[in-house]
């Protein structure tokens, strides 16, 4: 069973209560860091009357912590480990949280997280899919969040992966409010979720300090997860929305006004011009939107200790801070304020972020979770079959690989499956990204978490048609992600992959790169990479024959994708031939328990489907 709901409040209470005490034992390296402001320098527990009018509030902040509740890799079954040695989990996150509430005063704390909460991890899927939470099963991160005292949290696009039903029961579980002003219902037009909420900070003597928290969502949920809000609900621009609500809070009292924005700090969309709205606008906000003071930025999976953006309006500093991703690290803000003729006036921001590798796991948070986390590592371990040879996905990005084979093979021969009429004598490809790299199928037995390590999102499967002029387009589109290679040769993997674009201007992300293949006949191809982008696709061809601009294809393609993520051209208006709304994990899981035996001679050929070349010339590729 999961934790009953009706126990939880004793839980947080407990934990908060015995906050300091348990922190008094512990050491962080808390530096002050650099403020942004008119140079001057509060300290914390000041007082509002009768004493120093300059009081230190400290405001903690993560994001992106993606299912990771406890330091532990599902997929290696073993403590999660990097080559940065980064640690995860909220578990982590709380002994940190603990010692700022030791060192700052508790009650001159708050504690924010900026979305993506309830998908990443095999815990967040088992909550999910195979123990669904419920008004009697609680979901595991809520306990761990309701334990630890969050304050508030934005609402991040994964939220919406397993559907509005299912984030509406989280959001229910929660001791806290769930924020997005962007998320707007489709039938009233008024917000989803609360917009903002305005907490009361008492400091020790004097005039309590407003402190305003609007939350923001990203408006790619209109595309990612398409199935699961058309016609409920739309999401708008956050720079639109702030400028709406920042002045109602404003009004309404707050003395500070923090936002957490589940959008990245460097200008970009990945979807391009499909949407009207930029997916990541933490930056635009900051330079766009008076009267904000700091900004928890999450969606990006970078680091961002502090970064200074002034507002065009003012001219006065807004700081922002991103904590990494998963829980890796803890941003802490600093807010100066004074108080005169009286109010409270922000003097001050600075920020900083605290890395959880520092730190040892909160016990109480562990012993919380442990149940769960055990019916987790029992479930993915269960063998469900066995591998003839080893696949693994470490090459994935740059050579044909049996791993992604398998992936499209399961996808193509589920779509056919199902195909009906005219549409049934159709060639089917299917299309694959290397998710992962560390995946790994091994020799003999077969595991879960052998199979969900290979796909580790929770997308869906559909069916498209394109023609033969429509594949050569999207694989042009997907080559984007390798850099050039303007004479034969061996290159590093990393001289290669991950290049720059507009749309990428941290480097395109392995999961926006797609190989396609064939079912019944082989799809061939070779990317040049001599070859400027857009021309670098030649040889294409299927069962040995060149594709023509003409010929119809079935495609087997996953949600994301299909919904216009990573703008691959010619998807969005394809006819859709397939959509039974399963997803691609189980459906491997169940292909795997039913057929028992994974076999890559009958789906990976021994000649490479695809290749890098250049100038004709096939690449040595070294890790």
């Amino acid at each position: 069973m999961g934790i009953n709901v009706l126990q939880r409040g004793r839980v947080r209470h407990g934990l908060r209560a015995g906050a300091v005490a348990a922190a008094a034992v512990l050491a962080v390296g808390l530096a002050t860091p650099a403020m942004a402001g008119d140079g001057h320098d509060g300290h914390g527990g000041g007082h509002g009357t009768g004493g120093s009018n300059d009081y230190r509030l400290t405001v903690m902040g993560t994001t992106d912590l993606h299912g990771n509740a406890l330091n532990w890799d599902y997929f290696k079954n073993a403590e999660y480990d990097d080559s940065a040695h980064n640690d995860v989990g909220l578990a982590k996150v709380s002994t940190l949280v603990n010692q700022v509430r030791a060192d700052r005063g508790d009650r001159n704390t708050l504690l924010v997280d900026a979305g993506d909460t309830i998908q990443g991890t095999s815990l967040a899927y088992y909550y999910a899919k195979v123990q669904p939470i419920s008004r009697t099963v609680e979901h595991p991160m809520a306990a761990a969040m309701n334990a630890i005292g969050y304050d508030a949290a934005a609402v991040g696009n994964h939220e919406f992966n397993y559907g509005i039903p299912y984030l509406r029961t989280f959001q229910k579980q929660l001791d806290f409010p769930l924020l997005a002003a962007n998320a707007l219902d489709d039938g009233t037009g008024r917000p989803a979720f609360q917009p903002y909420v305005i907490k009361t900070v008492k400091p020790a003597h004097g005039k309590p300090i407003q402190v305003g928290i609007l939350g923001l969502t990203n408006p790619g949920i209109a595309i990612w997860d398409k199935a699961n809000v058309q016609g409920k609900m739309h999401f708008d621009g956050l720079v639109e929305q702030a400028k709406k609500y920042v002045p109602e809070m404003r009004r309404k009292g707050a003395d500070v006004v923090i936002v957490a924005a589940h959008s990245g700090a460097d200008t970009s969309s990945s979807y391009g011009d499909t949407l009207p709205f930029p997916e990541n606008a933490s930056t635009l906000v900051a330079q766009q939107v008076p009267g904000i003071d700091a900004i928890l930025v999450g969606h990006a999976h970078q680091e961002i200790a502090q970064r200074v953006v002034t507002n065009t309006a003012t001219g006065k500093p807004v700081v922002l801070s991103e904590p990494l991703k998963w829980g890796e690290r803890l941003s802490v803000f600093d807010i100066d304020l004074s108080f005169a003729r009286g109010r409270w006036t922000v003097q001050s921001v600075g920020a900083q972020v605290l890395n959880s590798n520092t730190v040892a796991e909160d016990p109480k948070i562990v012993s919380l979770l442990q149940a769960d986390h055990q019916k987790v590592v029992d479930y993915v371990n269960g063998v469900i079959g066995t591998s003839t040879e080893a696949m693994s996905a470490a090459t994935a990005r740059y050579e044909d690989t049996a791993a992604l084979d398998f992936i499209n093979y399961v996808q193509a021969g589920a779509v056919k499956a199902e195909l009906t009429g005219a549409d049934a004598a159709l060639p089917v490809l299917s299309i694959a990204a290397p998710f992962n790299k560390d995946a790994a199928i091994p020799q003999g037995d077969v595991s879960v978490r052998d199979i969900a390590g290979l796909y580790i999102y929770d997308n869906t499967l559909l069916g498209i048609k394109l023609t033969g002029a429509q594949v050569k387009a999207y694989l042009e589109k997907s080559a984007e992600y390798f850099k050039p290679a303007p004479t034969p040769g061996t290159y590093a993997a990393a001289d290669l992959t991950n290049a720059v674009t507009p749309t990428a201007p941290n480097g395109t992300p392995d999961y926006n790169y797609d190989v396609m293949g064939g079912l019944d006949q082989p799809l061939t191809y070779d990317i040049d990479l001599a070859q400027p982008v857009g021309s670098r696709i030649t040889g294409l061809a299927y069962g040995g024959v060149p594709v023509s601009d003409t010929q119809e294809f079935v495609v087997a393609i996953n949600n994301y994708r299909q919904s216009g993520g990573g703008n691959f051209p010619g998807v969005v208006g394809a006819p859709v031939v397939y959509n039974r709304q399963v997803e691609i994990r189980q459906l491997l899981i169940d292909w795997v328990s039913a057929n028992q035996v994974v076999d890559p001679a009958v789906f990976s050929s021994t000649n490479p489907d695809w290749r890098l070349t250049s100038g004709g010339t096939p690449l040595t590729v070294t890790p």
